[in-house]
């Protein structure tokens, strides 16, 4: 018999897939971090080269109380909504009482209200001239605020209270799901020995938690710094309004950048403690266990629990939805004025385009590294996505600058060679708010697809390949039919956040461009709230259609 000569082989590589796929991709991530780390490499030029004649005027004036109220804020946010949040996922994954299953998904919808949003409906509502201080000097007789004392949300504290409401959301996903996933044994333990549902709850419940909770207060986090709308309005100097001021009202751009250099210093240092506090340790239940079985409140305590669950929906959700609803009613005139018409437009396709973008980035890397079986390809992706930990305004910055030097370049260029000049290509159109949007939400749509291809089995790949598929063939008649469920959310959750994003928008946008967020912000600077009520109540109601959706359909939600 004569021998076959020996088979090669390709280690690591799926039958079909050459070198120079493998090549191409990384060709390509290296486009992505670049085009991802463009911002900050400006930053750290500009702020080299800007000079330090404001600093004085910055340390003396600005920086204290700035960090005094950004510090006072996340503070107050963090334990605002870590009590929020893990309290409320606590009872509707480990306890039975009335409506429990309906409270399961219903706290989720909070997360549809922006935070600027919910600070002018608050203080509407709360103000001098509102509704709750009406009522309460009709019925004590008050004709002065020097005869009482009523809380005011124009404050820190107000602030946090608000931010709080709106935010928990984060906090209490990651809480229910890691609740939900302990196992029953340590919980049978703690009950055969007497201990209280209060006392499992605080010695058991929340240290198994520890990993899930710190996550979800890291994303509350960032999104507290991001916010400029609500903070302005409430009064709040944070390092973001500081960096937003420095710029526009105090001309002075290095300045403001190197002001956003010490807010992502701020960022830096919270990673840094979440990583820290968690030192190594983890919290995991066997696969085998069973889950924890959920204990029968009576009395008082259900009725207890259905009030801790209603609140955080009634004024996280609730008050925003009957004061912006009360206004629209009363200018129902307004609801088709072609202003409102034109930022809504503006708003769609700015949203449709950046949440296309990133869902089919996300999709088109992870689906290449697991092709061409280069995981590195998808943990280097990961670093393309840490614009989401970078405020809006700071982004704004870190792009303006170099796109507008590109801009202005080549419109010299073709004055001098063709005779005519090009305007402004990048930094004066769609594309520039389109590309900052997709760096501050390309994370959410990465998360969203890595998790449902980790829930798709190699074999399947193999199969496919098996039978001649090629690698096209392969993304668009396998994985893009088992993960549309995953692309579909990615795509309405980067599409609300859009809708959502101000203080990207509101420094990048092109002149006369307005957004339903812009729209919303300009009148509310101007003391007219009640003017923006329907671009406000557009907002919440796009918002809530997504949230609705994955909230009913999502495992947190399921029948447990």
């Amino acid at each position: 018999m004569t021998d076959l000569p020996p088979r090669a082989t390709t280690p690591n590589k799926m039958p079909g897939t050459t070198a120079p796929s493998a090549l191409s991709a990384r060709l390509l991530l290296f486009g992505l971090l670049a085009v991802s780390l463009l911002p900050l490499a400006a930053m750290v030029f500009i702020a080299i080269r800007g000079d330090v004649d404001s600093w004085p005027h910055l340390i003396a004036f600005v920086l204290p109380r700035t960090m005094v109220d950004t510090v006072s804020l996340l503070i107050l946010v963090s334990i605002g909504t870590t009590i929020i949040g893990i309290g409320t996922a606590w009872l509707t994954a480990l306890c039975e009482f009335p409506f429990r299953r309906f409270f399961a998904w219903a706290l989720m919808l909070p997360l549809a209200v922006p935070v600027y949003i919910a600070a002018y409906s608050m203080v509407e509502l709360s103000d001098f001239s509102g509704p709750l201080q009406t009522t309460f000097r009709d019925v004590m007789g008050y004709s002065s605020p020097r005869d009482y004392w009523f809380p005011d949300m124009r404050s820190v504290w107000g602030a946090g209270l608000i931010f709080s409401l709106v935010l928990y959301p984060y906090v209490y996903l990651s809480g229910r799901v890691t609740f939900s996933m302990q196992g029953a044994a340590a919980l049978d333990v703690a009950r055969s020995l007497g201990a209280s549902p209060l006392r499992m709850f605080r010695e058991i419940g929340v240290p198994m938690a520890r990993p899930a909770i710190i996550a979800g207060v890291s994303l509350v986090l960032m999104e507290t710094l991001n916010d400029i709308g609500a903070v302005e309005y409430l009064g709040v100097k944070t390092i973001t309004f500081a960096i937003f001021e420095t710029w526009l009202n105090r001309d002075s751009l290095s300045s403001a950048v190197q002001l956003s250099l010490v807010a992502l210093v701020i960022i830096a240092l919270f990673i840094w403690l979440e990583r820290a506090s968690q030192g190594g340790r983890s919290y995991k239940g066997s696969a085998r266990e069973r889950p924890p079985a959920r204990m029968a409140l009576t009395g008082w305590r259900k009725w207890a629990a259905f009030a801790g669950c209603a609140a955080p929906i009634a004024l996280g959700l609730g008050i925003p939805l009957t004061v912006l609803g009360g206004f629209a009613v009363r200018r129902f005139d307004e609801m088709l004025q072609p202003e409102l018409l034109s930022a809504a437009g503006s708003s769609i396709i700015m949203s449709l385009l950046t949440a296309t973008a990133c869902t089919v980035i996300a999709f088109g890397f992870l689906l290449t590294s697991r092709i061409t079986r280069q995981p590195q390809l998808a943990t280097m992706g990961r670093l393309a996505t840490l614009g989401y930990a970078v405020p809006g305004t700071v982004l704004a910055i870190g792009l303006l600058v170099p796109l507008a030097a590109f801009d202005n370049w080549f419109d010299g260029w073709m004055r001098t060679v063709l005779g005519f000049s090009s305007g402004l290509l990048l930094s004066g159109t769609l594309f520039i708010l389109v590309y900052a949007c997709t760096l501050r939400f390309l994370a959410i749509a990465w998360g969203t697809v890595e998790t449902g291809f980790g829930r798709v089995s190699d074999r399947i790949d193999m199969a496919a390949r098996g039978l001649g598929r090629t690698p096209w063939q392969l993304a668009f008649e396998v994985h893009a039919p088992i993960l549309k469920p995953a692309l579909t959310a990615a795509f309405l959750l980067v599409f609300v956040d859009t809708m959502k994003e101000l203080s990207a928008t509101i420094l990048l946008r092109p002149f006369g461009f307005e957004t339903l967020a812009t729209f919303v912000y300009g009148h509310a600077s101007q003391a007219a709230v009640e003017e923006a009520a329907w671009a406000a109540l557009l907002i919440v109601l796009i918002g809530l259609v997504p949230v609705v959706t994955l909230g009913r359909f999502s495992p947190v939600a399921g029948s447990r």
